[in-house]
């Protein structure tokens, strides 16, 4: 299950803390995202690579992941985190492989209990 919520809450530190928190948030996403992609029978090429961009708001964190299927399809993942900064942060990840949407909820992973 992707535990996003911890991670991205201590992002609001600065130096190594920061890099660590990202990091894990990081792995996290690329986890969660390839366990489920798995289990609709999706198999990448690779570990998805992602990166944490600049938001210019504490409380809002976004990422974006980058992979490829092993038939050559490319697959991005996006999300965002509000409220960040809260006890109770708000995600939101859309996947999508060769250009079709195939999971938009509020959090990814083996485990993962979703709204949407």
């Amino acid at each position: 299950m992707l535990v996003a919520s911890a991670a991205v809450v201590a992002l609001g530190g600065c130096g190594v803390m920061q890099r660590i928190s990202e990091g894990a948030y990081r792995n996290a996403v690329a986890d969660g995202a390839s366990a489920d992609l798995r289990a609709r029978g999706v198999r990448l090429e690779g570990r998805p690579a992602c990166q944490t961009p600049p938001t210019g708001a504490f409380a809002e964190v976004r990422i974006d992941c980058t992979a490829r299927t092993i038939e050559g399809e490319p697959v991005e993942i996006s999300g965002t985190v509000s409220d960040a900064d809260s006890s109770t942060p708000r995600e939101r990840y859309q996947v999508t492989v060769g250009g079709r949407l195939l999971i938009d909820r509020d959090c990814l992973g083996t485990g993962c209990k979703h709204s949407a």
